[in-house]
């Protein structure tokens, strides 16, 4: 197994890392709207999400992937209403056939962001 790391995404609020790479499989640990740069959370939900995708993209590239290997998304967002804000902001990264996905609404997320999006893909 194999770590995957970028400074172009925040580094891990804890012990674990950002993306793990077993044969051809990569897991994505899940990533928070937070500025790599400033460590700060974004304000609005919109800008953490483009945040989080961005932070994706970025995990993706270092593995050598994209969004075309991506075969499962995790979604936690703290607020249902936000909904389709999210699909709105996911099609721009996704095209059919689209990875299978949940999306849950939870009570708290770490940092208290509003949305943490974990991925798995596949060479």
């Amino acid at each position: 197994m194999n770590s995957i790391s970028t400074q172009k995404a925040p580094a891990a609020l804890g012990p674990y890392s950002q993306a793990v790479m077993k044969d051809n499989f990569l897991f994505i640990s899940g990533q928070l709207g937070i500025d790599p740069n400033t460590g700060k959370l974004a304000t609005t939900f919109t800008e953490q999400a483009e945040l989080v995708f961005s932070h994706l993209e970025h995990i993706l590239k270092e593995a050598r992937m994209s969004f075309e290997n991506v075969v499962k998304a995790t979604i936690f967002v703290d607020d249902m209403k936000n909904f389709p804000t999210l699909n709105s902001i996911y099609g721009k990264y996704f095209t059919e056939p689209f990875p299978a996905r949940e999306t849950v609404q939870v009570a708290k997320l770490p940092a208290n962001g509003s949305v943490e999006i974990s991925l798995i893909a596949i060479k």
